[in-house]
């Protein structure tokens, strides 16, 4: 048999590899502590909850929605208007099912075979992969320490920049953890004006910022919904990632393209998830404020046992991660995390899983209780995996 070279040339997803390691060990009877899928532990508030099962009780909802509910754009016009100031109209709004799904297909309505599209490394994979299925070549823009992790578009060669359709960028960043402020959304803005490029944003993590810094839309810089739109989710925001309820916003042509590439892929988002967002968005706004004072905790407990430890890992700024340079004398990030799985049962994610300037992190997933950061950071101070520091 002979598949798509799209398929062929495709790896298992690292978090299934670190699955399996993963059930190994509990299988041996082994102790694990699992921090590298980024699905979070707390729970969605009651009042979204009951709208989702109130509507899932209806028969009628159980029908194609084909388009979004007016009182469903209306929950997002005014909640971009109240959080960010930005104001949207209906035509510039589209739900998908989760940013991942968005991301995935958003190239196919913006690119053709062979386009140049421009994404982060390290970056989510998806931001990659999306482009691939387009067929899309990609060029890498390279995501620095010494830069604030944040790209540098005078390091963009004039014949790439030019060449490029569409470019990824994310910010509060996964898996980097950086924030951009508004100078660098204005640079964004004119680069995308001046060699006509699409900017596609994900923005799945702006109410994950911490230490009382506030996190902001790209939409919200003059000029953007010119150039392009961003991706909004409700899955971390309000613990809902199961439920795959996310929105694409901006560009008036951009949007109407992607909703025409949807419809014949897609029948719209469940009535229930429709009734769960507007319970979301329109109803009391406490977990937010919740959720960044949980990941704060955890935060502290593991980056702040880790320091005591010997191993420099700094505090996230943004989200929900913690990115790490690898402690001296270790040079493989893959090779690491295995290591660290076998001597402590910790799990995070090689950092060359999202692209190859990842090499030399790791990712830890902030979904455990602060006590249980602590447990993980004393077991790796206790494995001597730190030896070299």
């Amino acid at each position: 048999m002979e598949f798509s070279k799209l398929t062929s040339g495709l790896d298992r997803n690292i978090f299934s590899i670190l699955d399996d390691k993963r059930q190994a060990r509990i299988a041996s009877g082994r102790e694990v502590i699992n921090l590298s899928v980024g699905t979070p532990d707390f729970s969605p508030d009651k009042h979204v909850m009951a709208a989702l099962t109130a509507a899932a009780r209806d028969p009628e909802n159980y029908k194609y929605s084909l388009t979004d509910m007016p009182a469903l754009t209306d929950a997002v016009v005014r909640w971009y208007g109240r959080r960010y100031g930005v104001t949207l109209t209906g035509d510039e709004i589209t739900s998908v099912n989760g940013s991942q799904e968005g991301i995935a297909h958003i190239a196919l309505a913006l690119c053709d075979h062979g386009c140049k599209v421009l994404v982060p490394d390290p970056g989510y994979p998806i931001f990659s992969f999306g482009a691939r299925i387009a067929g899309a070549d990609l060029a890498f823009t390279p995501l620095l320490e010494e830069n604030g992790f944040l790209v540098d578009f005078d390091s963009i060669p004039q014949s790439v920049a030019h060449a490029a359709r569409m470019m990824v960028v994310s910010y509060p960043s996964n898996p980097v953890t950086a924030v951009a402020d508004g100078d660098f959304y204005g640079r964004l803005v004119h680069f995308a004006k001046k060699y006509g490029v699409f900017v596609v944003h994900d923005n799945a993590y702006s109410e994950l910022v911490l230490d009382g810094r506030t996190g902001s839309s790209f939409l919200c810089t003059p000029g953007a919904k010119e150039v392009g739109i961003e991706f909004n989710s409700l899955s971390k925001s309000y613990n809902l990632t199961g439920a795959r309820i996310s929105f694409a916003l901006g560009n008036k042509q951009m949007i109407e393209k992607f909703k025409s590439l949807r419809s014949q892929i897609d029948y719209g988002m469940f009535y229930p998830l429709q009734y769960a967002a507007i319970a979301a968005l329109n109803g009391p706004q406490d977990t937010l404020d919740r959720n960044r004072a949980g990941y704060t905790e955890r935060r502290d407990a593991l980056c702040g046992g880790l320091r005591s430890a010997g191993w420099d890992v700094k505090d996230s700024p943004a989200t929900m991660f913690v990115w790490a340079k690898m402690p001296p004398g270790h040079k493989n990030s893959f090779d690491f995390t295995a290591d660290l799985i076998e001597k402590t049962g910790v799990i995070c994610t090689p950092g060359s899983a999202f692209g190859p300037r990842g090499e030399g992190y790791v990712r830890f997933a902030l979904v455990a209780p602060p006590d249980t950061m602590r447990r993980a950071a004393g077991l790796i101070q206790e494995s001597g995996i730190l030896k070299n520091i």
